[in-house]
């Protein structure tokens, strides 16, 4: 009896203990203080994007919404990745993404480069002239800088 009941025991406690919960830094994430983390993303290969779009949503599963910022800032090749005739389910995904308060940041130089206009991109990213200081800026404010892989 004293043997089974140390086993269940066991068993319990390594269910219970080996699911593994991400724990945080202190200061704690908080509406006052959320983690920032801005990608950069300068590559359009379908691959690349989505694996890079997979990491947003396990950032998002790991932290409650009103304690994280995510921000995109999009330039050079990766601007086809916002574009209304890139990829749909990637746009897709996207548009899922923008709807948990993930910004996508375009930009204004590579657009003019390319004779791009707004109304070829997906509705409701924002804009910024350089794509580059952008996260440059961002990143002095605080953001941790992560690049597409």
């Amino acid at each position: 009896m004293y043997k089974k009941l140390l086993l269940i025991i066991s068993i319990f406690l390594l269910v219970t203990t080996s699911s593994a919960k991400s724990s945080f830094s202190d200061p704690q994430p908080s509406f006052e203080n959320p983690r920032k983390v801005v990608y950069s993303l300068k590559v359009s290969d379908l691959e690349t994007v989505n694996a890079t779009l997979g990491t947003m949503y396990n950032i998002l599963k790991e932290y409650p919404a009103e304690s994280l910022k995510i921000a995109v800032v999009v330039y050079g090749k990766g601007m086809r990745v916002l574009r209304k005739d890139y990829d749909e389910d990637t746009s897709n995904r996207i548009k899922s993404l923008m709807e948990y308060d993930v910004e996508f940041i375009a930009c204004k130089n590579t657009m003019q480069t390319m004779n791009w206009t707004e109304d070829e991109f997906i509705d409701d990213i924002s804009y910024t002239q350089a794509g580059i200081v952008e996260l440059v800026e961002r990143q002095v404010d605080g953001y941790i800088g992560i690049t597409a892989y």
